[in-house]
């Protein structure tokens, strides 16, 4: 009976200590496969505000497991990647960039309404899954705001197949993948086009997309690698 209990009680430790660590996830910047679509003939300022940039995500699950999830760089590189497949021409802005020293037809500010992801001993399940919500504002070339569009995404990968922090990391860079598939099938370039020559603005948050946001899911397998 005490050998038992002597070789129980450093299991019971481990699982103690387990239940209180955590982990540290950095996205490396995403790789989009180049869509087969013609680009849209506008000049794109695309500009990315320092709390996008450097967004991380921190959040304490039940069992006291602490995660970091730092998508950083990964987020402006993703949208560079995808505007300049979309779009003929691409200026990239930092946030300390003055817009009006720069010629262009249509400004895209990015930003993140809203981060969340499950591991599986929350779902009971062997995958990880994140859901990112994207917004993306389009201002006309005098700053007059003229689209405000919610991008709902989700991304989901197996740990049969990775291990953990390589499996939210999967999810998360599937769930971009899933933004980029939303915002090729839905953008309307004639649309976008129309907003820009009358000027017509768009109060935030009363784009039609927002009661009718449209998503796409990726799951692991899709897309490839």
């Amino acid at each position: 009976m005490k050998v038992m209990l002597r070789k129980a009680l450093p299991g019971a430790l481990l699982a103690l200590l387990l239940a209180g660590c955590g982990s540290s996830v950095t996205l490396d910047p995403p790789t989009i496969p180049k869509p087969l679509i013609e680009s849209i003939p506008l000049h794109i300022a695309l500009r990315i505000p320092a709390e996008f940039e450097s967004f991380v995500h921190e959040e304490e699950l039940l069992g006291n497991e602490q995660w970091t999830i730092d998508l950083g760089r990964s987020n402006a590189e993703f949208f560079e990647q995808l505007f300049g497949y979309m779009f003929d021409e691409l200026t990239v802005l930092s946030a300390d960039d003055d817009e009006s020293q720069f010629q262009f037809d249509a400004l895209v500010e990015p930003s993140i309404d809203a981060f969340e992801f499950s591991v599986p001993n929350q779902t009971k399940t062997d995958s990880f899954a994140v859901w990112i919500r994207y917004r993306l504002k389009v201002y006309d070339p005098e700053g007059q705001l003229v689209e405000n569009w919610p991008v709902s995404a989700y991304g989901k990968s197996l740990t049969t197949t990775m291990g953990g922090s390589d499996a939210l990391r999967r999810a998360a860079v599937l769930a971009m993948r899933d933004a980029a598939a939303l915002m090729i099938i839905r953008f309307d370039p004639d649309e976008l086009i129309r907003s820009l020559g009358s000027g017509t603005a768009a109060h935030e948050g009363s784009s039609s997309e927002d009661t009718d946001t449209v998503q796409v899911t990726v799951i692991e397998g899709d897309n490839g690698d």
